[in-house]
């Protein structure tokens, strides 16, 4: 498999703008909640945003000048906090966008923190380790007057990783010149990271499944389950699921799609997919990840790059649930589409709300030095989703809306009220 060949089938995707996106269902649920006009004007945008060039020495000796951000949205509930991507179509809106759903995200699961993200626009598949160091190093030193373990905490996301995420610890570390394991979450154990942290975010959304099946009283193990994506998200998943007994009918990766009525061997995919981990070419009849999307399930769990499911494709979606374990998987046309099928619709906001929920207890602690079990991870974990699972759930009911309005209503009251008692709202 060529990099030519991954950028050509990425290419291919258009995805609408997150932020007009996130607005959108923002403005809905503002008006839901008779809120005044000001408190959406105030939850629209980021209260900061800050856009870095970043000079890096390439291996060839040349210098290459890379695009950075890193968005605020919002820090009335406490210091921001979220992840860090690198890959090569990050833009400003989704940086955004992304900022915002996390804001969202900390207010549904009840954590003191509000919203941010960062980005960098490369293509990390293609650099070598020590570009990456340099590169990582060199946004940590752009932003740096901005983040802090008590005013914004970065954490891994997409093509970032514990190491990276150790490197820019070290640099951070360097230029305050004393060691702050809380300035960062997703790190390595070694350097204070967390038991569980790297699958949480895969856990949860196994978790949210788990609290749909009880209340729709359907049993998870007699579920047929597609899992659009097989990168870390994805990959642990799918294993959990199998590990459940539940039939696991189709995966993809950015290559493409393999699908089987009968059920996939998971082990054998997380065995013999390669170092980018495409598991497609392994099989001779593949097909397209558009065309994964529409095969027959009963869960559908879109778990790679936002906005695959469109106006275009909503209505030809052959499930019954679908659940959003990436960042805006879903536009609000096809949601819209959804509902009018009867498709429950898991958000994002709620059912990956474990990634940010450990970096959380990481954060807590690094400041404590007190370091728990996994098992008490988990546990917390579990709680922490199975409580925000149901308040969105049954403001779904009482507001008579999709479980998607009913997240954001959730989200918007904890940072309107917050905004309220310090005196920069008044309604």
């Amino acid at each position: 498999m060529s990099i030519e060949s991954i950028r050509s089938v990425q290419e291919d995707t258009v995805v609408d703008n997150p932020l007009e996106e996130f607005q959108a269902t923002l403005k809905e649920a503002v008006e839901i909640l008779h809120y005044p006009d000001e408190v959406f004007e105030f939850l629209k945008k980021p209260m900061r945003f800050l856009e870095v060039s970043i000079p890096v020495q390439m291996d060839n000796g040349k210098t290459k000048v890379f695009q950075g951000y890193r968005a605020q949205h919002n820090d009335a509930t406490g210091p921001t906090k979220g992840g860090i991507r690198f890959h090569p179509d990050v833009t400003p809106d989704e940086v955004k966008a992304l900022a915002g759903w996390m804001s969202l995200k900390c207010g549904i699961t009840d954590l003191p923190y509000g919203g941010a993200k960062g980005g960098i626009v490369c293509d990390p598949r293609t650099m070598s380790f020590g570009e990456l160091e340099r590169l990582s190093r060199g946004y940590v030193r752009a932003v740096s007057q901005i983040v802090g373990p008590t005013k914004d905490i970065p954490a891994p996301d997409m093509y970032t990783n514990s190491q990276i995420m150790a490197w820019m610890l070290d640099e951070y570390d360097h230029i305050r010149e004393f060691d702050s394991p809380g300035f960062i979450t997703g790190k390595p154990l070694v350097l204070g990271g967390s038991q569980g942290r790297e699958t949480a975010t895969s856990k949860g959304v196994l978790y949210s499944l788990q609290m749909l099946s009880e209340l729709k009283n359907i049993p998870i193990e007699k579920m047929s389950v597609i899992v659009q994506g097989f990168g870390n998200v994805g990959s642990y998943l799918a294993q959990y699921l199998y590990e459940l007994g539940v039939k696991v009918v189709g995966v993809s990766d950015v290559l493409g799609g393999i699908y089987d009525a009968d059920g996939l061997d998971i082990p054998y995919l997380l065995e013999n997919r390669d170092s980018f981990g495409v598991v497609s070419n392994l099989f001779t009849n593949t097909i397209s990840n558009q065309e994964l999307l529409e095969k027959e399930c009963d869960v559908l769990i879109p778990a790679a790059i936002g906005g695959v499911i469109t106006k275009k494709n909503a209505s030809r979606l052959n499930c019954k649930i679908v659940i959003e374990a990436a960042n805006g998987p879903t536009t609000k046309e096809a949601l819209t589409i959804l509902d009018e099928r009867d498709i429950v619709v898991v958000p994002d906001i709620l059912a990956n709300a474990g990634g940010v929920i450990v970096s959380y207890f990481e954060w807590c602690q690094n400041n404590q030095g007190f370091y728990w079990s996994e098992e008490l991870v988990d546990e917390r974990l579990k709680e922490k989703i199975t409580s925000s699972f149901l308040n969105v759930y049954h403001t779904s009911q009482n507001y008579g809306v999709s479980m998607k309005v009913a997240a954001y209503i959730e989200g918007i009251r904890k940072l309107a009220e917050a905004a309220r008692l310090r005196g920069w709202l008044r309604f």
